[in-house]
C-alpha cells in the first residue's frame, strides 16, 4: 500500500493523526487523509459553510444597492447580488485549491458599509472611485503579504492574544446568530431605555421565526452531542424543512412589508417553494471602477486616509478571523500559526483586488467557515465546493432563498460555543494577559468588529507592557501595530488636523 506523498511546504493539521488507507490524486493534492477527514466530509462541511454564507447574496445588495452617488449612479440589487455571488465563487475557490484551507471567503460586512456610507454617501465619491480605493487596497495587501511584512505581524502576536481572538471571535458570530435568528434585537429609540438590546420583542420569543431559531439551536445542540456525523447540516436541513411548515401555516411574511416593520417576520429570505428556478445573472458591473478618480476628487491626503482605514481594517480582520478558524480546526501549530500562511494572506489579499474589480466590495475571509468546519471541514476541498454553489447560486436565486436564516443561524451559536474552549489557554492570573485577552473578546461582538477587538488588544498588551517594566518583552512590530491602531481609532481627528 503506497503511502501518500506530501509536499512538507504543504499546509498540515497537527490536531488531527493521519489516517492510512489508499488515496486519490484529490486526497493527496488536499491532504484529506492527512487531517483525519474524508472527501464527503469536505462535501458535507462545503455545503453547511455555503448556507451558513449565503446570506451575504442577500444583504450586501440590500448595504450597497440603493445609495445614489454624486454622478446619480445606483448600483441595482440584481447587479451587485450577481457580483456578489461571482465574486465570494471565484476567491473561495482559489482560497481552496491554492490555500488549501476551508475558509470561505466574500463581502466584508463592515467594509462594504464603510464603502456604501462614508466613501460614497458622505465623501461624494462616485461608485467606480470608491471602487478604485477598494482595488487599491487590495494592492498594498497583496504587496504586503508577498514581502512577508504580513507574516511577520502575525508572528509577532502573543500566544495569549491569537487565543483571544479565537474566544473572541466565538462570541462575534455566536451575537451574529442570535441577531439574524430574532432572539437579540435593538430596543426603538420609543422604548425611553438606555439598554440598547432586548430578548426577542419586549423581552418575550413572539415571532414563529424566531421560534424556529431556538429549535434550530436545540437540535443542532442535540446533533452534536450525540456527535452525528454531518450534524450540523442535518440541523440546517431540518430546520429549513421546519420553517417551511412553520410559514406555510402562520403566513408570517417578512421582516419589512411595504417599508413598514414587521417584527413577526422572517429576515432576509422567506421560506417558501420557489416560482421558478433561475435565470442569467446580470454580470455589467464587472471592471467598473476607476482606481485614481478618487485622488483627484478629493486630494491625495483625502483619499490616501481613507485607503489607510481599509487597508488597517483588511489586514488584522482577516488575521484574526483565520486564527480563530485555524484553531478551531486543529490546523494551526502551537503558537498558534497556520501553515503555509504566507500563500493564505496572499490570496486573500486578492479578494480585496476582485471585490473592487466587481464592485462587490472588499472580500475577505469570512467567520461563518466556522460552521462548516464545526462540521468537519479541513481541507480546501471544502471551500471548492463552497465556490461553486456561490457560483450556481448566481443563476439559481431562488432555490437558495428556500434556506431562511433563521435555519442557518443556530449553526453559528452551536460553532460559537464549540470556539469559546480557546479560553483555556489564557493565563487569567496574570492580569497584564488577562486585560489586553478580555479586551480583545468581548470588544469584537460588542463593536460588531473583528479589527477593533484586535487593536484595543494590541494596543493594551502594548501599553502594559510598556509601563510596567516589560517593554523588551513584547515584539518591536507589536508596538508599531498598536501605533498604527491608535492613529486608525482617531482617523477622524487625524483627518481634520490634516485638512482632509
Amino acid at each position: 500500500m503506497a503511502e501518500s506523498k506530501v509536499d512538507p511546504a504543504e499546509p498540515k493539521g497537527p490536531a488531527t493523526a493521519p489516517r492510512t488507507g489508499p488515496t486519490s490524486a484529490i486526497d493527496r493534492y488536499f491532504s484529506i487523509t492527512e487531517r483525519g477527514s474524508s472527501v464527503v466530509t469536505e462535501v458535507r462541511g462545503g455545503v453547511v459553510t455555503f448556507f451558513a454564507m449565503a446570506y451575504i447574496i442577500l444583504l450586501n445588495p440590500l448595504i450597497l444597492g440603493g445609495i445614489e452617488d454624486v454622478e446619480g449612479t445606483v448600483l441595482s440589487v440584481p447587479q451587485v447580488a450577481a457580483m456578489t455571488a461571482f465574486a465570494a465563487g471565484v476567491m473561495t475557490i482559489l482560497f481552496g485549491a491554492w490555500a488549501k484551507y476551508p475558509f470561505g471567503i466574500a463581502a466584508g460586512l463592515g467594509i462594504n458599509t464603510l464603502v456604501a456610507v462614508t466613501f460614497v454617501a458622505n465623501e461624494g465619491l462616485t461608485w467606480a472611485e470608491a471602487m478604485g480605493l477598494v482595488v487599491i487596497d487590495g494592492i498594498i495587501i497583496v504587496a504586503l503579504a508577498v514581502s512577508g511584512f504580513r507574516s511577520a505581524v502575525f508572528e509577532a502576536i502573543p500566544p495569549s492574544l491569537k487565543a483571544a481572538m479565537a474566544v473572541g471571535i466565538g462570541l462575534f458570530i455566536s451575537i451574529i446568530g442570535f441577531v439574524d435568528g430574532g432572539l437579540v434585537r435593538r430596543i426603538p429609540d420609543a422604548a425611553g431605555t438606555t439598554v440598547p438590546v432586548q430578548l426577542g420583542v419586549g423581552g418575550h420569543i413572539t415571532s414563529w421565526p424566531t421560534a424556529v431559531f431556538v429549535l434550530g439551536i436545540i437540535i443542532c445542540g442535540v446533533l452534536v452531542v450525540r456527535k452525528v456525523p454531518g450534524g450540523l447540516f442535518i440541523g440546517i436541513v431540518v430546520n429549513t424543512i421546519i420553517a417551511l411548515i412553520v410559514e406555510a401555516l402562520t403566513k408570517s411574511g417578512p421582516s419589512f412589508q411595504d417599508g413598514e416593520p414587521n417584527p413577526g417576520g422572517w429576515n432576509l429570505a422567506v421560506p417558501g417553494l420557489p416560482d421558478g428556478i433561475g435565470g442569467l445573472p446580470d454580470m455589467s458591473l464587472l471592471g467598473n471602477f476607476d482606481m485614481f478618480g478618487a485622488f483627484v476628487r478629493l486630494g491625495v491626503i483625502g483619499a490616501t486616509m481613507l485607503v489607510f482605514t481599509l487597508v488597517l481594517a483588511n489586514f488584522f480582520d482577516a488575521m484574526g478571523t483565520m486564527t480563530g478558524l485555524g484553531k478551531q480546526a486543529g490546523l494551526a501549530g502551537e503558537d498558534g500559526v497556520l501553515p503555509g500562511m504566507k500563500r493564505a494572506l496572499v490570496v486573500e489579499g486578492l479578494g480585496a483586488v476582485v471585490g473592487g474589480a466587481s464592485s462587490s466590495s472588499s472580500n475577505t475571509v469570512y467567520v461563518d467557515s466556522a460552521a462548516g468546519i464545526g462540521d468537519g471541514a479541513r481541507t480546501g476541498l471544502a471551500n471548492v465546493v463552497t465556490g461553486l454553489l456561490f457560483l450556481l447560486a448566481m443563476f439559481f436565486t431562488p432555490l437558495y432563498e428556500i434556506v431562511p436564516i433563521e435555519a442557518a443561524a443556530p449553526v453559528l451559536v452551536i460553532v460559537g460555543a464549540m470556539m469559546m474552549a480557546q479560553i483555556k489557554e489564557i493565563d487569567f492570573s496574570r492580569f497584564d494577559i488577562a486585560l489586553p485577552a478580555f479586551m480583545t473578546i468581548v470588544i469584537m461582538p460588542f463593536t460588531y468588529s473583528i479589527a477593533n477587538g484586535i487593536g484595543v488588544g494590541f494596543v493594551t498588551y502594548a501599553l502594559l507592557a510598556l509601563f510596567s517594566g516589560r517593554a523588551r518583552e513584547v515584539h518591536p512590530l507589536l508596538y508599531v501595530v498598536a501605533a498604527l491602531f491608535l492613529v486608525y481609532f482617531g482617523i477622524e481627528p487625524v483627518s481634520a488636523l490634516l485638512g482632509a
